[in-house]
């Protein structure tokens, strides 16, 4: 890409994922109203406004698909064809390819090697009314489409080899429809082939293969010694392989003179020995072989409403002047120091307000990938699910958008296989067929509310149960004793699956363990509330921000610890003869409820010293849960900024991260959530 161009990659990359949103949206949209030709007119906007924006680029492989993309709907807004379930399929296709791309440009600046070819043949049939109902997003499989695709760098090896009569082959691999782990199949694949050859190409790439993100095919270009034969057979004694094809690799227009003629730049990059082996020099790493996933070249960014930018310029204006009234103040009453330092403090106040808005963006950010979803698993499940989602509006700081997304996918997950029944099922307990999914999410105080609610078959409290008892979490006896909130918490026990086989959608005993131990990083919480063939709702409880927060501050023996105001319920004193052992575990009677009683020293590993007649506790919560921390002294409110502990003292128990005071101590935050 020209140098130039660099400087408008953010902005293209920024603007083009808003567009393939909005494709997305109306897509969705589309599918339930194929007669609004406002939708299709949208899409076709969005189609011209990438294809002009990726022509600029010089990204042609988008371009050229967009190109396409316009002449089927120009067909359908001129009434030449009519929208149907195959054309907006094809659509869907398009949008996942482009969203590809995207993502690849983000993380490398180049598209990647997505071949578009058969998905443009696709469009140019519906186009000529010709049906082709295949419509795969994946690369073509035939062996000199891909070729043309190949790195250059790719190229001059496979130029290179061929100088030294070595073999290139091509070699396409099939894995058998019922391969449950298709990435570990694969990864035997590869080593037994570098075991005598060198792979230089993979189609898909090592890090998707790995991630198992391809449909029981992929390719490899070799470097090797062998014959043909003997690496199809090979092959095809590793178990769950249906078929392997292989063909020798020869590049069009390629000549044994041209073979003998590599050019400098492939001399310094690559070099190949007598033996076969790749060697890559060390200042073109990325060349040969399946060059390693970069750093992301773009850095995250946060578009910010002009009028909060306005409104920062004007703070730190103010905080200007009162700086200036702060350095000619040692000629000044002692009364207006005290003002000028009451005005400094609302102005920081105001200031930090600012700040937060700036990285507040709206939750929509995550929600918006979510109908997609829903409607591609349903449709693969067999079920009619209705998504209805409120409050996408709610803002929520940037670090926590990142975090939050995958948590709730995997609970959509879970809501759409084992929440919601098929629509038999459904009707033969009296529901409509059409199951529903609420997510929302709403402020409340200095947290963000997101609730998952479904109409399913509720959490079988019973099923639960019998699995935690032969997993051996649980003796039969102690089983009958949980109340059924704490059976439900076994769910989110590492491996822990009520499902009964598996799916590609879950049962994997992956996920609510997940789930928590995520959104407990992020210092949230995660509550369940279930009812047997009525449904589940799944309500997650997130901090506003990360950054700066108000904690109380409490003395335990010398040591000065954080406690988040937001976990705080109340602060009260109890009477040492107040508190009863029930089980070795202190309790005592608050508000006519029985409450636990933490004593932070023992936990923190401070010496118990005498009893006090009196103690203060300070009762915090873990949503529905409560305790008594039982602490020394209070000190009292104050604004802290959370700073991390660093990778050396990370996992810590029941420490969330520590803040420097104003008197340049340093104070431990406690994690409230670990207590419990």
């Amino acid at each position: 890409m020209d140098i130039n161009m660099n400087q408008y990659l953010d902005m293209f990359i920024e603007e083009s994922k808003e567009h393939l949103q909005f494709m997305n949206e109306h897509l969705l949209n589309l599918e339930k109203n194929p007669d609004d030709k406002d939708l299709i007119n949208e899409i076709f906007r969005i189609a011209h406004t990438l294809k002009g924006m990726s022509g600029t680029m010089g990204f042609s492989k988008i371009a050229n698909l967009t190109h396409e993309m316009e002449n089927l709907l120009d067909a359908v807004r001129s009434n030449k064809m009519e929208v149907c379930s195959e054309i907006v399929d094809l659509l869907f296709s398009c949008f996942d390819v482009l969203d590809e791309y995207i993502g690849n440009i983000t993380s490398t600046g180049k598209e990647g090697e997505q071949d578009s070819t058969e998905l443009i043949q696709q469009l140019n049939d519906r186009l000529n009314g010709r049906k082709n109902t295949s419509y795969s997003s994946q690369p073509v499989k035939n062996n000199k489409s891909k070729k043309t695709d190949l790195d250059e760098y790719v190229i001059n090896a496979i130029r290179k080899a061929k100088s030294k009569r070595l073999n290139v082959y091509s070699l396409v691999v099939r894995l058998s429809e019922s391969c449950l782990l298709k990435s570990a199949r694969a990864f035997i694949v590869f080593n037994t082939l570098e075991s005598y050859s060198d792979i230089i190409h993979s189609l898909p790439s090592t890090e998707d293969i790995e991630d198992e993100k391809f449909n029981f095919e992929f390719s490899l270009t070799l470097v090797t010694e062998k014959a043909k034969e003997e690496i199809k057979n090979d092959i095809l004694m590793i178990s769950e392989i249906d078929k392997v094809e292989i063909d020798e690799v020869s590049i069009e227009g390629m000549n044994i003179e041209e073979e003998n003629q590599i050019d400098a730049k492939s001399n310094e990059a690559i070099e190949i020995d007598k033996e076969g082996n790749t060697e890559v020099n060390s200042s073109n790493e990325t060349v040969v072989h399946e060059k390693k996933k970069v750093a992301s070249i773009i850095g995250k960014t946060v578009r910010v409403d002009i009028d909060r930018l306005d409104n920062l310029m004007n703070l730190v204006s103010e905080l200007i002047i009162i700086k200036t009234r702060l350095e000619d103040s040692g000629n000044t009453e002692r009364s207006n120091m005290n003002e000028a330092i009451e005005y400094l403090e609302r102005i920081t106040t105001n200031l930090h307000d600012a700040v937060m808005k700036v990285r507040m963006v709206p939750i929509e950010r995550v929600f918006n990938r979510f109908p997609r979803m829903v409607r591609d698993l349903a449709k693969e499940l067999g079920k009619e699910i209705e998504l209805e989602m409120t409050g996408e509006e709610t803002e929520v700081d940037r670090t926590i958008i990142d975090e939050i997304g995958d948590p709730l996918i995997h609970l959509i997950r879970n809501s759409l296989d084992h929440g919601i029944e098929s629509p038999e099922t459904r009707k033969e307990r009296g529901k409509p067929a059409i199951g529903k999914i609420k997510l929302r999410a709403y402020p409340d105080g200095n947290n963000v509310v997101i609730e998952l609610e479904d109409d399913g078959a509720g959490i079988d409290v019973e099923k639960v149960k019998r699995k935690s008892v032969d997993k051996g979490l649980l003796t039969q006896a102690e089983a009958k004793e949980l109340a059924d909130n704490e059976i439900i918490e076994l769910l989110f026990k590492p491996g822990f699956s009520t499902a009964d086989s598996v799916s590609d959608v879950s049962g994997r005993g992956v996920g609510l363990d997940v789930v928590k131990n995520k959104i407990e990083s992020i210092n949230g919480i995660v509550e369940v509330e279930t009812s047997h063939h009525k449904g589940s709702k799944f309500s997650i409880r997130l901090p506003l921000t990360l950054a700066i927060i108000q904690a109380l501050l409490i003395n335990i023996k010398e040591e000065i610890y954080a406690i988040p105001l937001s976990s705080i319920r109340e602060i009260t004193p109890v009477q040492s003869n107040e508190i009863r052992k029930i089980q070795n575990q202190e309790v005592v009677l608050f508000r006519n409820n029985t409450l636990p009683i933490i004593r932070l020293n023992r936990v923190l590993g401070k010496y118990d010293t005498e009893d006090d007649e009196e103690a203060i506790m300070v009762v915090v919560k873990k949503g529905e849960k409560e305790a008594g921390l039982i602490v020394d002294k209070l000190i009292g409110q104050q604004e802290i900024v959370i700073k991390s502990l660093g990778k050396y003292l990370s996992g810590i128990p029941y420490l969330a991260g520590a803040t420097i005071l104003g008197n340049g101590q340093i104070s431990l935050i406690l994690d409230v959530n670990s207590l419990f």
